[in-house]
């Protein structure tokens, strides 16, 4: 086991504990020789290459998600994988359709724009009308109904490219609750400035949240670029009118699937899951090669290294999930854990991956407390990768949400998300976008992690956010 640098020992705040965990060298040393052979593998990338090649853009209910299906299940299979099956999702459908937005005066111009996910269409004519431009919702609630009845709002924030990219979850509201907020307010459209980092003239996508209960408006995202332009329009004190066309819908639901298989544990903690986790879905308009095909290829090579060890098989049975239809609705994550929902008890971690390539810079538990010095153990096997620990408010990624909530502890692995975002949920987030070297270094810390949770008898407790409700 190495030695903690001093820097890690001040980020690790490990309490006392009655009974506290260790970890033997044993595993340890095995976990460090695995870590440093997934630094000279590249077949998570050759995994996500494969993917991208054979099946392309994965979204719910479409052919390209039913082949995803039956990708997943073969390669699984030909990786070494056991007890492959998929459990069936009911899944959201919606067709995007096509879409027109042009500014039509003071100064008429066309505008690059893409459907917000989940959109009504407009009538056939479109809508036309003044546009009244706010930077987010808080703005817009400072603004009387006179001044948003009859108008299309449009929202201005724009994002900040940060490391962590904390300023997506401060900016997405914009986008999510939009739409809701000015319609409730007598707006006929919302178009906001697309809620990513990218200078380059393409629209972010990604789901709006209607209310049933409130008018559903059409939403669009324009560029970064376009938007600076309707700024600048705006800034001429001349009333900025806009033009919206689209004929987005909704159809009824449809079916998918979760795609699971397994290294199966061995002895009397076989019962016991390590779950690692991704999605195997991307919006229609992108092959999603950081969002989140190169996180399937990430957690599929970090469990197959475990099942090479066939002399010595993990204590605990490793269970991959290639997840449905997250990024428009989470069905295949509810779907789960309401399936397995009197097994949680069993699923000891989660690990899951949807950062993209990005390289990892930091990593968060979210364990019991008598957990910590495992977790302690770990950061050391990260700290050559360049890996810190910060601290135990890990959440875990949005697939874990649901079996989060219900108690089962999880890691983060954080990634640089200042490339992320310049692509997330657009048309150029390609496998061009995806780098080797990184992948690999996420697959090294993913697996030496993998390692200690399957191999060491160690007991991981329950979320701490569960344990502070109880």
């Amino acid at each position: 086991m190495r030695t903690l640098t001093a820097l890690t020992i001040a980020a690790i705040v490990v309490p006392i504990v009655a009974g506290a965990q260790t970890v033997p060298d044993s595993v340890l040393e095995a976990a460090a020789q695995l870590r440093d052979s997934a630094l000279e593998n590249n077949r998570a990338y050759a995994t996500t290459e494969l993917l991208l090649t054979e099946v392309g853009p994965r979204f719910a209910g479409t052919s390209g998600d039913a082949a995803s299906i039956v990708w997943g299940q073969r390669v699984l299979r030909e990786q070494g994988f056991q007890n492959i099956r998929p459990e069936p999702v009911e899944v959201p459908r919606w067709v995007r359709g096509d879409i027109e937005v042009e500014i039509t005066s003071p100064f008429p111009q066309s505008l690059v724009a893409l459907a917000l996910g989940g959109s009504v269409g407009t009538p056939d004519e479109g809508i036309e009308a003044p546009i009244l431009m706010v930077r987010d919702l808080e703005d817009l609630a400072e603004r009387s109904d006179s001044d948003v009845a009859g108008k299309i709002v449009f929202f201005n924030r724009r994002m900040e490219r940060l490391q962590d990219g904390s300023d997506y979850g401060r900016t997405v509201p914009i986008r999510t609750q939009g739409p809701t907020a000015a319609a409730q307010r007598g707006a006929v459209g919302v178009i906001i400035r697309s809620v990513g980092t990218s200078d380059e003239r393409i629209a972010h996508t990604g789901g709006v949240r209607y209310q049933d209960d409130v008018a559903k408006i059409p939403a669009a995202a324009i560029s970064n670029p376009d938007a600076d332009l309707l700024t600048r329009q705006v800034a001429t004190s001349r009333a900025v009118t806009l033009r919206m066309h689209l004929t987005a819908r909704q159809l009824s639901p449809g079916r998918s699937a979760n795609v699971i298989g397994e290294i199966p544990g061995r002895g009397p903690r076989a019962q016991e899951i390590v779950l690692l986790g991704c999605h195997l879905d991307s919006w229609d308009i992108t092959p999603g090669a950081h969002d989140d095909a190169v996180g399937c290829g990430i957690v599929m090579e970090a469990a197959r290294l475990i099942g090479t060890q066939r002399r010595n098989p993990p204590r605990r049975t490793i269970r991959v999930v290639l997840y449905a239809n997250e990024e428009f609705g989470l069905s295949g994550a509810r779907a789960y854990a309401e399936a397995h929902r009197d097994a949680l008890d069993h699923h000891v971690l989660g690990l899951g991956a949807d950062g993209g390539s990005g390289g990892p810079w930091r990593f968060d538990s979210g364990v019991g407390a008598a957990a910590l010095p495992v977790i302690e153990a770990m950061a050391a096997l990260l700290e050559p990768l360049g890996i810190p620990y910060g601290s135990n408010t890990a959440t875990g990624i949005a697939d874990f949400i649901p079996i989060r909530e219900l108690g089962v502890p999880v890691i983060d692995v954080r990634q640089d998300m200042r490339p992320y975002f310049d692509i997330h949920h657009t048309i150029n987030d390609t496998m061009a976008k995806v780098d080797p070297a990184e992948v690999n270094r996420n697959v090294a810390a993913y697996v030496a992690m993998l390692y200690v949770a399957a191999y060491a008898d160690v007991d991981f407790g329950r979320h701490p956010s569960l344990i502070a409700e109880d």
